[in-house]
């Protein structure tokens, strides 16, 4: 990591987030102006917001809203949490909302987050998901299929194909790292989790699972309760499908964020139809 977060309460009693730069990291100057530059330019429900910066020559931080709730990686592996499909789906969307909108929804040229993964995904008191750390987004030239080159890596796991092998990035590198995180949020299972070695991974794991093994794979607290068990199977074999279009393996293949989001919406809107007919 380029920096340590820490929490502070300004003098009206406003919890913040601040966020301090490592500067001994060559890499953290880079990160620091990233952050400052997309931050700066965005506004989205779903985006975690800037509420001021210090810099100087031998100190630099951000100071950001702070998210009582922690992240998404804490609620799906900590003990005593626990987050229901309808929760899980909705923190989803959010995050859905928010890409779309760094893709394809503001002045800028498209914005690529680069580094979409649990711990990045912070929830404030109503549960909401804000998506936050923008120290190796790119901002893309103009257009939506738009790439650039860099040499710098995200997180094993998560990151697209050619991304991984050519440090080509695209918003479509969003969309591969979007659909892991659904099957994680989902099945509970990390994409570097040990049983992912050899030829097997996460991907290919969900994959098999559709042709009747889905029970398998999912997180079990999820279906535990007999109540409207097919309605939910129903709904998590839709989730994994829209992953799976997420993760296609050249990046043509794969949707677009508006699309997926979208997709996701219904898949959601279905469900609760289905729960109260049921």
């Amino acid at each position: 990591s380029f920096g340590s977060v820490y929490k502070a309460t300004l003098s009206d009693g406003t919890n913040v987030a601040i966020k301090v730069f490592h500067l001994q990291l060559e890499r953290a100057f880079k990160s620091f102006d990233s952050e400052c530059e997309i931050l700066r330019n965005v506004r989205h429900r779903n985006l975690i917001k800037i509420i001021s910066t210090c810099c100087n020559i031998d100190f630099k931080a951000l100071v950001l809203e702070f998210m009582p709730n922690g992240s998404l990686e804490k609620w799906l592996y900590s003990h005593n949490y626990f987050l229901d499909i309808l929760e899980r789906l909705n923190i989803m969307i959010d995050v859905g909302l928010a890409l779309e909108y760094l893709h394809h929804g503001h002045s800028l040229a498209p914005v690529v987050h680069c580094d979409l993964k649990p711990s990045n995904i912070l929830l404030d008191e109503d549960m909401v998901a804000h998506v936050s750390d923008f120290g190796i987004s790119k901002l893309l030239g103009d257009g939506d299929d738009s790439v650039t080159q860099t040499m710098t890596m995200a997180t094993i796991g998560y990151m697209a194909p050619e991304y991984g092998s050519e440090g080509i990035v695209s918003t479509k590198c969003d969309v591969y790292s979007y659909g892991v995180l659904l099957m994680e949020t989902f099945t509970r299972k990390k994409p570097t989790d040990e049983m992912f070695i050899g030829e097997m991974s996460l991907k290919d794991w969900v994959n098999k699972s559709l042709s009747g093994e889905l029970t398998q794979v999912i997180d079990a607290n999820l279906v535990r309760d007999e109540q409207s068990f097919f309605v939910k199977v129903d709904c998590l074999s839709s989730i994994m499908h829209l992953a799976l279009d997420c993760c296609m393996e050249s990046p043509d293949q794969r949707i677009y964020m508006t699309d997926a989001a979208a997709k996701l919406k219904k898949i959601k809107e279905k469900f609760l139809d289905d729960v109260s007919f049921n």
